[in-house]
């Protein structure tokens, strides 16, 4: 077998055994995950997630996806925790242990101090048994049948485990709280995601120029205004009502069929019942309709009166697209 081949199996084998580990999760979800996601929700503290080695890092994106879903949550190493960082633990707060074996050392030295402190404790670990399994409150069973490691050493379909419990902590709690995308956009005010969320048609086309003729602009007219106005379209108004678009397309097809064109007007040129979109509609939306009709532009409406364009290259730079 070349490397080539060799490599490709191997990975192919890797997530095929990662994936029936995460599909037999579904199996050991019982009554101890309701209890601790209710724990949780109606907990006036926050979720403190701690772990040690591969475990902490898992525990670092599972705070995340909680913050940026509704649930405060707090990442506290477990070695700093035994070395001071007990001190993040407040009352009302909820803890949660990451940890496959449940026996390491430092998590057999943190979990009698949190227990001392009387804050409720959850268990993600693969070992039901063990010293955490024992002294926690509520377990979610994370356990696997090996790891993908062809020595079955490194944390790899463990990790993944824990990760997809935490997942599904952080979706129950979502459905729980009724956490809507106006809810997640306040949370992900940058980037593309959070602009496709909050980002609306007149944040774009407020931007650009206006560029209008009435049914009967002549097309020489037409053609200034396309250019001037640099948007590649024209809107055909009659008293600020839309009832037409000239496109760069409409004018090359015009010059195909006519020899002369200096008698023809806007009305003979335009495409009636042009792709509109009101203001106040979310950019995404602009985005579906250009892409469900092929079109690079939308003329924009405020109460069925004309207020300008969106164009395909602002949702570009905008990095909606």
């Amino acid at each position: 077998m070349n490397t080539k081949d060799n490599i490709i199996k191997l990975a192919k084998e890797t997530i095929a055994i990662e994936s029936k580990s995460i599909e037999n999760l579904a199996h050991l979800i019982d009554s101890d995950f309701a209890d601790a996601v209710e724990l949780i929700y109606n907990s006036k503290g926050r979720v403190i997630i701690t772990g040690i080695g591969k475990s902490a890092i898992i525990a670092t994106k599972i705070v995340a996806t909680l913050n940026s879903t509704g649930t405060p949550a707090v990442f506290m190493h477990a070695a700093d925790a035994i070395h001071g960082d007990l001190g993040l633990i407040l009352k009302d707060d909820v803890v949660i242990c990451i940890s496959k074996s449940g026996n390491t050392p430092e998590i057999k030295v943190l979990v009698p101090l949190i227990k001392n402190a009387n804050n409720k404790m959850i268990a993600i670990t693969g070992n039901k048994d063990s010293f955490l399994g024992k002294q926690a409150d509520y377990i979610l069973n994370a356990f696997v049948e090996k790891e993908a490691c062809p020595n079955n050493l490194a944390p790899t379909t463990s990790t993944t485990a824990q990760l997809v419990m935490g997942d599904a902590l952080a979706v129950c709690l979502l459905e729980l709280r009724g956490f809507s995308s106006k809810d997640f956009a306040k949370y992900h005010p940058g980037g593309a995601l959070g602009k496709k969320l909050y980002l609306r048609v007149h944040d774009l086309s407020s931007a650009n120029q206006k560029p209008k003729v009435n049914l009967d602009t002549n097309v020489k007219q037409v053609i200034i205004e396309i250019s001037e106005k640099m948007l590649g379209v024209t809107a055909v108004v009659d008293q600020d009502k839309i009832v037409g678009i000239i496109t760069d397309g409409d004018l090359r097809r015009m010059l195909t069929k006519v020899d002369d064109f200096t008698k023809l007007t806007a009305k003979d040129i335009m495409s009636a019942n042009p792709k509109c979109i009101a203001e106040e509609a979310m950019a995404v939306d602009a985005m579906d309709l250009m892409e469900t009709y092929g079109i690079s532009q939308l003329l924009v409406e405020h109460n069925g009166v004309y207020a300008g364009v969106v164009h395909l290259h602002d949702l570009i730079k905008e990095g909606i697209i």
